[in-house]
C-alpha cells in the first residue's frame, strides 16, 4: 500500500467512531432513551464512511472521487442521525 499513513489515520478514525457508537448504545441500554440509538447509529455511519472510502479506493480500485463521494454521503447520513437525536423531542 502506498498510502500507509492515510490508511492508519482512517482506521484510527473508524475505531474512535465505533467506540463512541458503542458507548452511545450502552447509554441507550442503561437509560432506555431511544434517541441514544440515533446517536449510536450516527457515529457508526461516520466511522463506516471513512472505512468504506479506503476499501473502495484501495481494494476495489474505484476512483478517489467516487470513493470520497460515497464516504461523504454515508458520513452525512450519520450526521443527520445525530442531528435528529439532538433536535427531536424527548419522549
Amino acid at each position: 500500500m502506498k498510502h500507509t499513513l492515510f490508511v492508519i489515520a482512517k482506521l484510527f478514525m473508524t475505531a474512535l467512531a465505533l467506540v463512541i457508537a458503542y458507548q452511545a448504545y450502552r447509554g441507550y441500554q442503561r437509560h432506555g432513551t431511544q434517541l441514544m440509538l440515533y446517536v449510536a447509529l450516527g457515529f457508526a455511519l461516520i466511522g463506516l464512511g471513512g472505512l468504506l472510502e479506503g476499501v473502495l479506493f484501495e481494494l476495489l480500485q474505484v476512483s478517489i472521487f467516487q470513493a470520497g463521494l460515497v464516504a461523504a454521503l454515508v458520513a452525512a447520513a450519520g450526521m443527520l442521525s445525530i442531528l435528529y437525536a439532538l433536535y427531536a423531542p424527548n419522549p
